[in-house]
């Protein structure tokens, strides 16, 4: 069966001919981008969006694994944060955060000769909250992981099948899905969040997230590992670090990580 698909991947690259992918370095971009090497060689472009919501650590790794597929790779600069739309946080801001993105991307593609704009939406995306995909469609970008079913347990297992080294990367959602709704983005408060999971992370907890509640943060951890993280934590050292990063208040959500916990408001919302 992921044969199939995977063959079914590699003909459509075939049938699109010259390809721009939209490439985040996450695990589902860095898939399409390898396919789309493999298939259409020079005729495939890898770009990369650089913006405040994007960790520079996470950057660097997306410069990297490019390097390691072989494709060209090119940054550009995105500026979602001059929008209000996007910056005041609304229940469908990543419909703005993808506008920007692929208002940039599409002139480009244009500009350079590549007939088609992909991105990394898998078929599981479709069933999530995610305005985004909205925008990109609108724009006209394929997603040829959801066009052909391909699940995010799919894309994994695929990527581990032809040796992508990244197969089993935690996903990273840009930093400003760290904020609930409603609460105003700012460059400050996204370089505290990613300074907060950077530090994190060089203890040895990669799949994290510190959500930003005002000035406090929470740490959202998988569950089974919230006991190993309080008994061998200095808390007090990582408080006052977490301070230094400029919030006042540290917790740890008891619950642990959930991917789009902050969604479970919607309904409130929307009532």
């Amino acid at each position: 069966m992921l044969e199939l698909k995977l063959e079914k991947l590699r003909n459509l690259f075939v049938e699109m001919e010259r390809t721009l992918i939209a490439y985040s370095g996450g695990i589902d971009s860095t898939l399409v981008a390898k396919i789309a090497h493999d298939v259409l060689g020079d005729r495939a472009l890898a770009v990369t969006a650089k913006s405040p919501s994007l960790l520079p650590e996470e950057l660097e790794d997306a410069i990297e694994q490019a390097k390691s597929i072989g494709i060209i790779h090119q940054i550009v600069e995105t500026h979602e944060m001059d929008n209000p739309n996007y910056a005041s946080n609304p229940v469908n801001r990543c419909y703005f955060c993808k506008s920007e993105l692929h208002d940039t991307l599409k002139p480009l593609a244009l500009k350079l000769g590549y007939s088609y704009v992909v991105d990394g939406v898998n078929a599981d995306d479709l069933q999530d909250y995610r305005p985004g995909i909205q925008a990109a469609t609108e724009r006209g970008a394929r997603s040829p992981l959801a066009e052909l079913g391909i699940t995010k347990m799919e894309v994994r297992e695929i990527a581990r099948s032809i040796g992508l080294s990244c197969w089993n990367k935690p996903a990273q959602p840009c930093l400003s899905s760290r904020f609930p709704y409603g609460e105003e983005i700012t460059i400050p408060k996204l370089n505290r969040v990613g300074r907060a999971e950077i530090y994190l992370r060089r203890l040895g907890y990669e799949n994290v997230r510190v959500r930003s509640n005002e000035d406090t943060a929470k740490i959202e951890l998988p569950a089974e590992l919230i006991q190993q993280f309080v008994i061998n934590t200095d808390l007090v050292k990582l408080t006052q670090a977490f301070q230094s990063f400029g919030f006042v208040y540290v917790t740890l959500d008891l619950e642990g990580y959930r991917s789009g916990k902050l969604n479970q408001v919607l309904p409130q919302l929307a009532s």
